[in-house]
Order: C-alpha cells, then sequence, then structure tokens
C-alpha cells in the first residue's frame, strides 16, 4: 500500500514537473514568434531600400509589387558616384561626426567626472540647470545658436564686434562646435563615475596625483563600456544629423551625406533608385560600428542605468 502511495505520487510530481516544462516552452515559443516578428518588422524598411538600389528602374514602382527584384543593376550606385564628389563629401562627413564624437566623449567625461567625483560649491545645482536645458527644444535655439555663429568674433572676417564678415557659415565648424558637448552625455557618464568607488580618488589625491591624472589613468579605464557606448550613439547622431548641415552649409564643397539627398528629389520627381543608394551607403559605416562593438554597446547600456 505505501508503494502504491509512493508510485501515486511520483506519478503526480512528474506530470507537474512535465505541465510546468511545457507552459515554459510554449511560452518561450510564442516569445521567439513575438520577437522574430517585430525583427522583421523593423528590418523590412531596410531591405526594400536596399533591393530598390539594385532594381532596374521599371521595376521601382511596378505594380504587383515584387519582394525581390529579377534583375540586379549597379546603375544606381554609379549614378550616386558620378554626379556628385562622393569621397569628398564622404570625407566631410566622416570629418564632422568623428571631430564630434571625440569632443562629446573627451569633455562629457570630463565634465561627468567633475561633477560625480568634485565637490565645488553648487555642483548640484549646475547640475540641475544642465538637466533642465534638455527640455528645451532643439528648434527654439536654432536661430540664436545660427546668430553666434555668424557674429562669432575675429573669424571668418569678422571684427572684433563681429562685423563685417560670416563667422563659422558655410565651414564644416558651423556643425561641430554646436554639438560638440552635449548635456545627455553628461548625464550619461556621470552615472558610470557614480558607481565607481571614490577611494581611488582619495588615495590618488593623497599620493600628489593630479585631477587630471586621476580622471585619465584611474576613472578612464573604469568607465570604458560607457564611453563607447556613448561614442556609438554621438556618432550616429552626427553621422545622420540632417536639418542643421542644410541650414549652416551653403557651398558644394562643404556637403555631408545627408545633404544630398535633395539632388534626387524635386517638388515633381523623386529618383528613388540613386536615393536608395545613397541610404544604403550611409548606413553602412554605422552597422559595421556597431557589428563591431556590439558587446560594448549592450553592456554599457545595461550599466548606464546604475542610479548613486
Amino acid at each position: 500500500m505505501i508503494k502504491s502511495n509512493e508510485y501515486s505520487n511520483n506519478i503526480k510530481t512528474n506530470r507537474s514537473h512535465f505541465n510546468n516544462k511545457t507552459k515554459k516552452i510554449t511560452s518561450s515559443t510564442i516569445l521567439y514568434i513575438i520577437m522574430i516578428a517585430l525583427a522583421i518588422a523593423m528590418l523590412l524598411p531596410f531591405y526594400w531600400s536596399l533591393i530598390t538600389s539594385f532594381r532596374v528602374k521599371s521595376e521601382i514602382l511596378a505594380l504587383p509589387v515584387k519582394w525581390y527584384p529579377t534583375s540586379f543593376t549597379w546603375e544606381h550606385y554609379d549614378t550616386v558616384l558620378k554626379s556628385m564628389p562622393f569621397f569628398k563629401i564622404f570625407s566631410n562627413s566622416v570629418f564632422v561626426t568623428l571631430t564630434g564624437m571625440f569632443t562629446n566623449l573627451f569633455f562629457g567625461s570630463l565634465a561627468a567626472y567633475s561633477f560625480s567625483k568634485i565637490r565645488f560649491s553648487g555642483h548640484k545645482t549646475v547640475f540641475n540647470i544642465m538637466l533642465t536645458s534638455m527640455m528645451i527644444p532643439g528648434v527654439i535655439t536654432l536661430i540664436p545658436t545660427f546668430m553666434v555663429l555668424w557674429k562669432f568674433p575675429l573669424v571668418g572676417g569678422n571684427s572684433v564686434f563681429g562685423e563685417g564678415g560670416s563667422g563659422f557659415y558655410d565651414t564644416l565648424w558651423a556643425v561641430v562646435l554646436p554639438g560638440a558637448i552635449g548635456v545627455y552625455g553628461i548625464f550619461f557618464m556621470r552615472q558610470f563615475f557614480a558607481s565607481t568607488s571614490d577611494d581611488y580618488a582619495e588615495s590618488a589625491r593623497i599620493d600628489g596625483a593630479s585631477e587630471l591624472r586621476i580622471f585619465l589613468q584611474i576613472y578612464i579605464p573604469l568607465v570604458l563600456p560607457g564611453l563607447l557606448t556613448l561614442g556609438i550613439f554621438t556618432f550616429q547622431s552626427g553621422w545622420n544629423n540632417f536639418m542643421w548641415p542644410n541650414i549652416v552649409l551653403n557651398s558644394a564643397e562643404n556637403y555631408l551625406l545627408t545633404m544630398t539627398f535633395k539632388n534626387f528629389m524635386t517638388t515633381t520627381r523623386v529618383d528613388y533608385g540613386p536615393l536608395m543608394a545613397v541610404s544604403i551607403m550611409m548606413a553602412v559605416p554605422v552597422m559595421i560600428l556597431f557589428v563591431f562593438a556590439q558587446k560594448y554597446f549592450i553592456n554599457g547600456v545595461a550599466l548606464g542605468g546604475v542610479k548613486e
């Protein structure tokens, strides 16, 4: 009788484990199906741009829609390369993007270190004011920023009083300087510095190390995942910057890649083939960067939520 009860209990236990395992498998399967569906939905625009850049013109707007090109052509990429000084424009975009990325990383992390590890008078008030400025829409500051660049003293033929010339207008520095350091970068990096111990700085100060040496040799290696993550953010933002370059750049020799879209768009016609070709060529550097830095990016985003 005892053996019978034990056997019955074992059957019930096995059934319970089987039911729990079945539920987990079912829930995991549903979750994967949802994730795959979302991934397809997000990749679909990129796929459509890719195949459109290789379609012949007669197939681009053909109905019914074909989800794969019946014939491939490099015509649209050839049109892009021949219709403008592509490599000059590409180098302009690289210069503006990398310069903005490095200035954000250095000055942003330096300011974040100051707010996190140096207790100067009013540091919390200054930091809160900076955070408040993030709530101001960027479009409100467009005209003041433009006027500052236009009237900048002793630049672009301007006098000491900012008269007589055009300042930084129509130079690549007009794109770089307004975004050389961002409040978001300071806030983001401060979270990383706040998660590190203050004892390192105190010990280094006792040994006579300067603040710059403490910052560069002790804390920068500790917050490297955050720097790499912020670097990806700022690179993508600078690379895709569209509105501001169209406002402050006028000469064709200073064009950026984002400004070349208008070459293939008019009020009456859109040349979808070259337009998609430019889009793909712009997407490739960001994709390469993310592929090589995705591990640090994911770790950085996860660690970025650490609070004081």
